[in-house]
């Protein structure tokens, strides 16, 4: 049975920083490109950050470029989402997913494992 389960949201003020983690088991992580998405109070998803399975391809949403990093740890089966200069527009619940195969794609009905969700409050 494959599972994500993401970790790390919380509180935080504009301008700060938080971590978010998603472990992943019950498939072989070194294989699929992970991704992050996020869904704030009353708008749809939106992708905010993409790894290929080796980690040297990224993608990144406009509004996230230059604060935001995604990186991945594949002996640790753990991708995560370093987020930095925090806006209260990041607000959000943040998903981890994971689509079929190696690359990143935006294509949302490539993707068949999703996590729970770990909330985000960016506020002072």
């Amino acid at each position: 049975q494959s599972e994500l389960v993401e970790s790390g949201g919380g509180l935080a003020q504009p301008g700060g920083s938080l971590r978010l983690s998603c472990a992943a088991s019950g498939f072989p992580f070194s294989n699929y490109a992970m991704s992050w998405a996020r869904q704030a109070p009353g708008k749809g998803l939106e992708w905010v950050s993409g790894i290929d399975s080796v980690g040297s391809d990224t993608y990144y949403a406009y509004s996230v470029k230059g604060r935001f990093t995604i990186s991945r740890d594949n002996a640790k089966n753990t991708v995560y989402l370093q987020m930095n200069s925090l806006k209260p527009e990041d607000t959000a619940l943040y998903y981890c997913a994971r689509p079929f195969g190696s690359k990143w794609t935006s294509q949302f009905e490539d993707y068949d494992y999703w996590g729970q969700g770990t909330q985000v409050t960016v506020s002072s």
